[in-house]
């Protein structure tokens, strides 16, 4: 392989230029879940999972996860679900707790920290 070509590895992630090294992405996926919601917050949990390369199962984990911790609120809308982002919520970590994941948000999304998604 050229060094032009890029390898496609584990969920869609560039591979590393070792083989044998294990994949892995900077954000986890919930801060992928996270911000594939930010950016249409009427995606169906379907198109979340394939869009973080994820199945559906872990993407409903996830959805509940940020729920239940007040990052998003679900709404029924018909058959669908909307989701509602809170991007005053801070990071759970300690050592980034001191920023919210709508600076997050801001640098992937056109996400402004003033709004939130409907």
């Amino acid at each position: 392989m050229s060094g032009e070509q890029t390898r496609m590895g584990h969920h869609g992630a560039v591979a590393s230029p070792q083989p044998s090294a294990r994949p892995w992405t900077l954000l986890s996926s919930h801060g992928r879940v996270l911000l594939i919601i930010a950016q249409e917050p009427d995606l169906r949990l379907r198109d979340i999972a394939e869009r973080a390369g994820i199945t559906e199962r872990s993407a409903q984990g996830i959805v509940s996860d940020l729920e239940h911790e007040g990052y998003i609120e679900r709404e029924r809308v018909g058959r669908r679900n909307a989701y509602r982002l809170h991007p005053e919520m801070p990071f759970r970590h300690p050592a980034e707790s001191g920023h919210t994941v709508g600076e997050l948000l801001g640098l992937f999304t056109d996400l402004r920290l003033d709004r939130t998604s409907a």
